[in-house]
C-alpha cells in the first residue's frame, strides 16, 4: 500500500485541487490519502470527498508541520509514504514516476520536481524560476541534495522526526541517508507551486526553508524509538546549504540562465537578496537563537 500525506492549514481554496490531482492519478497500487490539518475548513473540504473511502482526515494539534507529520506517520499503513502540501498540485502520472525508482531496493527516498506557476515577467516570479531551475540542476547531478518538501516519497522507515526543525524535508532526507539508503530524483514527477509575489513573503519563506538547512543539529524532547521514556535526542545532519556553497554553485547559472538584459538585472538583484537572506538567517538563528515558532510564519501570497 501507498500512503499519500497532505499537510495543510487554512488552505481551503487550494486543497480541493490538490486532492483532485491525486484522485486523477493512474495508481495501480492500493493507496490511502491522509489529509492532516488542525482547522475546521480542512475537515469540511475532506468531507466533500466523503464518497472516496481512501481519503481520511487527521486532526493535528496545530503545532507545526513536523508535528502533523508525526501524527500521519503513526496512522499511515503504506510501505511507501508520499508527502505533499495542500497549496500545490501534482501533474499527470506523477505518482507513477515518483514510485518507480523504489523498485531498486537501495533507494530510500525519491524527490519530485517543483515547477513555478509564477510569471517570469515579474521579478519575484523570475526568481522562483531561477531557483527551481538551480535546484533541478543540482538534483540532476546527484550527490547530497535534499528531497523537495513540495513532493517526495520514502520508504516506511522513519517513524518520528524532531518537532522543532525548520526544514523537515532536509532532516528526513538525511535520516534516510543515515540508514544507508540512496536518494533518487524523478524529474518528470512535477509538482506545480505558487511562490510568493511580494518581497516580505519571499523573505519569510526563504528564512524558514533556507534557515532550516543551516542548522547543524536538531535537538528535541521526544520519545525514543527504543525507549518509552522521554529524553533529549540529537540528530546530526550534514550541512547541504551554505552561503559560500550557493555562490560557488550559482556562478554558472548567473551567466547562463538569464536570456535578456531585464533577466540579467533581476539575477543581480536576486544575488543581493540572497546575501540579505543569509545575514538575516545568521542573525536570527546563530546570534539571537530564535525559536521554531517565531521563524515559522505563514506565507499568505502563496495560497
Amino acid at each position: 500500500m501507498i500512503s499519500i500525506i497532505i499537510t495543510t492549514y487554512k488552505e481551503s481554496e487550494t486543497l480541493p485541487k490538490a486532492i483532485r490531482a491525486i484522485l486523477n492519478q493512474n495508481i495501480k497500487q492500493e493507496y490511502e490519502l491522509l489529509v492532516v490539518g488542525p482547522d475546521k475548513k480542512t475537515q469540511e473540504v475532506v468531507r466533500e470527498f466523503s464518497k472516496y473511502p481512501q481519503i481520511k482526515y487527521l486532526k493535528d494539534k496545530g503545532h507545526g508541520k513536523p508535528s502533523a507529520l508525526n501524527l500521519a506517520f503513526k496512522k499511515a499503513k503504506g510501505k511507501i509514504l508520499v508527502l505533499t502540501d495542500g497549496d500545490v498540485f501534482i501533474g499527470e502520472n506523477v505518482l507513477k514516476r515518483l514510485i518507480e525508482p523504489f523498485q531498486n531496493d537501495k533507494i530510500g527516498a525519491v524527490s519530485g520536481n517543483p515547477v513555478s506557476l509564477n510569471s517570469k515577467n515579474h521579478i519575484l516570479g523570475y526568481w522562483s524560476h531561477f531557483l527551481t531551475n538551480a535546484a533541478h540542476q543540482w538534483r540532476l547531478k546527484g550527490g547530497d541534495f535534499p528531497c523537495s518538501g513540495y513532493l517526495y516519497g520514502f520508504r516506511d522507515i522513519i517513524k518520528e522526526i524532531p518537532e522543532n526543525v525548520l526544514a523537515e524535508d532536509g532532516i528526513i532526507t538525511q535520516m534516510i541517508r543515515d540508514k544507508d539508503y540512496q536518494i533518487a530524483y524523478a524529474p518528470e514527477a512535477k509538482v506545480y507551486v505558487k511562490y510568493p509575489n511580494n518581497f516580505k513573503d519571499w523573505l519569510k519563506q526563504k528564512v524558514r526553508s533556507t534557515g532550516g538547512y543551516s542548522q547543524k543539529s536538531q535537538i528535541t524532547n521526544h520519545k525514543s524509538q527504543t525507549n518509552s521514556k522521554s529524553k533529549i535526542q540529537i540528530i546530526k545532519t550534514k550541512k547541504t546549504r551554505s552561503f559560500f556553497q550557493e555562490i560557488k554553485d550559482g556562478l554558472i547559472l548567473f551567466f547562463t540562465y538569464p536570456k535578456t538584459f531585464k533577466e540579467f538585472f533581476y539575477t543581480i538583484l536576486l544575488y543581493k537578496a540572497r546575501v540579505l537572506l543569509w545575514l538575516i538567517i545568521f542573525w536570527k538563528i546563530k546570534i539571537r537563537k530564535k525559536s521554531f515558532a517565531s521563524i515559522w510564519q505563514r506565507v499568505e501570497s502563496t495560497k
